[in-house]
C-alpha cells in the first residue's frame, strides 16, 4: 500500500485514486478548484505523517486511507496541519462498535451500558472510525452527518484541554465572545429536541446526538457546515458566520 507515497513536503496523489475519491464524495469536488487543490495537497501530507490501523478484520487500503485523509483535512485546510499533530494513529473498524461503559455516580453506584460508538476521539491519543459511515458520507451529506469531520473536530475542541465546544482561542474575550454564540444555539437546539421528544414535535434538521453536550454539539454543527454548507447556513446563519470567521480566516 501507498507505494506512490514519497515522503517529501509536497507528495503528490496518483490521479486515478484522487478523481475516484471527488467522485465518492461530492462535498470535496464542489469546493472552489484552489480549495480542491489544497485538499489533495494536504491529503498527501496527512497520509505521509499518520498511521492506519485496520479493526475487526479490515484491511486499510488505499482507497480507505485516502477517503478518510481527504476528509480529515477539510477543518483544517486553512488552520493547517499543526491543528494535527498531538496524535498518530487512526483506528478504523468495518463498521459501529458496541463500548463497555461503566460510571460511578455520586453516591458510589456503580453504573454500566453499552455504548454504540460511530467514532471516538481521545484527547492526545488514537482517532477510531468505522468504514462504513465513512465509505457513505457522500450520501449522508444532505442530511448533515459526517464521522470524520465530527471526530476530527474533536481533535480541535481538545488542543486547549478542555471538551468544551470552543477551539483554543488568542484570547478571554475571543472565548467569550465564541461561547456567546455558540451556547444559545446549543439551549435552542437542546429545547427542539426534548419537544421532539415528548411531545411529537419535529425534529431539528443536525443529528440530535448534537443535544448530549455543548462539545457534541459543535462537533454535529461543524459536520453539517462542511458537507452541507446551504442548508447549514438556512438553519444557522450565526453559527455560519461564527464558524466563517474561525475556520477560513487567513493565518
Amino acid at each position: 500500500m501507498w507505494g506512490w507515497l514519497k515522503r517529501s513536503r509536497a507528495p503528490e496523489l496518483p490521479e486515478p485514486l484522487w478523481r475516484a475519491t471527488l467522485a465518492r464524495y461530492p462535498f470535496l469536488a464542489e469546493r472552489p478548484d484552489d480549495e480542491v487543490a489544497g485538499l489533495r495537497t494536504m491529503a498527501a501530507q496527512f497520509l505521509g505523517r499518520k498511521e492506519f490501523h485496520g479493526a475487526g478484520g479490515l484491511e486499510i487500503t488505499d482507497e480507505i486511507a485516502l477517503a478518510i485523509a481527504a476528509q480529515a483535512v477539510l477543518p483544517v485546510l486553512h488552520l493547517g496541519l499543526g491543528w494535527y499533530d498531538d496524535f498518530v494513529t487512526i483506528v478504523v473498524h468495518p463498521d459501529e462498535v458496541v463500548a463497555r461503559r461503566s460510571q460511578v455516580d455520586e453516591t458510589g453506584v456503580v453504573h454500566d451500558w453499552d455504548e454504540v460508538l460511530a467514532g471516538e476521539t481521545m484527547e492526545g491519543g488514537p482517532v477510531m472510525l468505522n468504514w462504513h459511515d465513512v465509505a457513505h458520507a457522500g450520501a449522508t451529506a444532505d442530511t448533515g452527518f459526517n464521522v470524520v469531520i465530527h471526530e476530527f473536530v474533536h481533535k480541535i475542541d481538545l488542543r486547549d484541554g478542555a471538551p468544551d465546544g470552543c477551539p483554543p482561542m488568542p484570547s478571554r474575550a475571543a472565548r467569550e465572545g465564541w461561547l456567546g454564540v455558540l451556547q444559545p444555539q446549543y439551549e435552542r437546539f437542546v429545547e427542539q429536541v426534548k419537544i421532539a421528544e415528548r411531545f411529537g414535535g419535529e425534529m431539528p434538521w443536525l443529528d440530535d446526538y448534537g443535544a448530549t453536550a455543548i462539545d457534541e454539539f459543535f462537533a454535529v454543527a461543524c459536520e453539517a457546515y462542511f458537507v452541507n454548507r446551504g442548508r447549514f447556513a438556512q438553519e444557522f446563519a450565526e453559527l455560519t458566520a461564527l464558524f466563517d470567521g474561525f475556520f477560513l480566516a487567513k493565518r
